[in-house]
């Protein structure tokens, strides 16, 4: 739209014999244009006209507060019941004039300078892990000058995940940050919320070790950490998708790569440049890690049960018998159990941290006691029914090769027939079972007691009275 300056510019040259052409040329315009102002004058024209959707007001409030809110349902209802078909821009500019919706609130933005901040959080995903869906909670870091990125999944997100995460991403990074923005989680916090939070002073002790310190946003105020919540979204949405993981290990190696290959790499429109590229300038303000990094674990002392395992987070790992009833010092580590007794190390398990109710023996830790008396047993069984009948110690030969395991059950069996039935009887059914390669002890039994009842009985015979 020309405003009043150009027009009245365009009256003058006019006045002094310009003709349109000229005046279109001088002022860049269209002759039409030209031809539009001389006939309206100076003064703008009111463009506001009365438009024919004004009167469907009284309608759009009534069915907009049916809705309860919801313009795209107010669109299809205008056109079901009213034969109205109006264009939804339209429609959303009658509401907000109409003030049914509370206008849009300015919102800001936090800017930092190198060094000076970075934001933490974490978020439940569902990943393909060992060819199912698994819920894994999503840890992230990022830097708030850079972008830089961090992330890493886990079965459940607790203090000691929480030191383990940040570790590894600080070492990824290289240095940390003054303050790490968190939400108001008691994974950090142990009370109070916002600028009353308390730190836990276990992870308190492990910030001022890295040189930094935890912030806690007011509640309902996740938009003081949106650098690390808007990452989120983009993870499900481009490292998620068409990724099957074999394990835990595979499923974060992977995430570190899409890391250091992809999202750190990719250009920001905010940044005019990719996380790497502003990283750079970023480095020289960090806070530099300690010259020696301090192990993450954490401590316990549990009492060996009678099976000779101590207890850990649901699950059993193993130690030498001789220490049942004895309390020994654990040390959980992120990957691995450590057990000490009297300060001497005596196992290192791996850590079943994706499991519950697991178990972890370890080769040379228990004598087996179940095994050894299952085989004299079976060895006693042997005894019992051998060199009686060479026909016998054939068909137990037999009978141990077509039966799964030991055969402890199957040769109980036979040897209770041998007590409980003629001996006769039981050899003869024996050679024919033998003869025709049966080996089911229902079949044989049934056999066995066939004979006993043609030898002993006289079936056929009635009996007078």
């Amino acid at each position: 739209m020309l405003t009043k300056e150009v027009r009245q510019t365009i009256l003058e040259l006019s006045k002094n014999g310009k003709s349109c052409r000229v005046i279109s040329r001088l002022l860049g315009i269209s002759r039409n244009t030209v031809r539009t102002v001389l006939r309206q004058g100076a003064e703008i024209p009111s463009s506001e006209k009365e438009s024919s959707s004004a009167e469907l007001l009284p309608v759009v409030k009534e069915v907009y507060l049916r809705c309860q809110g919801n313009a795209v349902r107010v669109q299809e209802i205008l056109k079901e019941e009213y034969d109205t078909d109006i264009a939804y821009s339209t429609l959303t500019r009658l509401i907000q004039e109409a003030e049914l919706r509370a206008p849009v609130k300015r919102v800001g933005e936090y800017v930092f300078e190198p060094g000076k901040e970075m934001q933490h959080d974490t978020s439940p995903h569902w990943v393909m892990l060992y060819d199912r869906k698994i819920k894994a909670q999503c840890a992230s870091l990022i830097f708030g000058y850079s972008r830089q990125l961090f992330m890493q999944y886990y079965p459940c997100f607790t203090r000691f995940e929480a030191k383990t995460f940040l570790k590894s991403a600080l070492e990824f990074m290289k240095g940390s940050c003054q303050c790490c923005v968190i939400d108001n989680t008691s994974v950090i916090l142990c009370a109070g919320s916002g600028k009353d939070a308390v730190i836990s002073p276990e992870m308190a002790t492990f910030s001022r070790m890295f040189g930094f310190e935890f912030i806690a946003h007011r509640i309902n105020h996740a938009d003081r950490k949106g650098k690390v919540e808007r990452p989120f979204y983009y993870i499900e949405t481009n490292f998620l998708p068409g990724r099957a993981f074999e394990d835990w290990d595979d499923l974060n190696a992977q995430a570190k790569k899409w890391c250091v290959e992809y999202a750190n790499k990719k250009e920001k429109r905010v940044l005019g440049a990719s996380p790497d590229e502003v990283f750079i300038k970023e480095k020289p303000y960090l806070v530099p890690l300690p010259e020696i990094l301090p192990p993450i674990y954490e401590h316990y002392q549990r009492i060996v049960d009678p099976k000779a395992y101590i207890n850990l987070d649901t699950n059993r790992y193993s130690v030498p018998e001789k220490l049942i009833g004895k309390t020994l010092d654990v040390h959980k580590h992120p990957e691995e159990v450590r057990i000490f007794y009297r300060h001497q190390e005596i196992a290192v398990h791996p850590r079943l941290a994706e499991k519950r109710q697991g178990r972890s023996t370890l080769k040379g830790h228990h004598t087996r006691l179940y095994a050894k008396e299952t085989n004299e047993a079976l060895k006693k069984t042997e005894e019992s029914l051998r060199c009686c009948h060479e026909i016998l110690d054939a068909y137990v030969g037999k009978l141990k090769k077509h039966v799964r395991g030991s055969g402890v059950r199957q040769l109980n069996r036979l040897l209770s027939f041998k007590h409980t039935y003629p001996s006769e009887a039981f050899i003869s059914a024996i050679k024919k079972a033998s003869h025709y390669g049966l080996y089911d002890l229902n079949r044989l039994e049934e056999l066995i007691i066939k004979y006993v009842a043609g030898n002993y009985f006289n079936l056929n015979e009635e009996t007078e009275l």
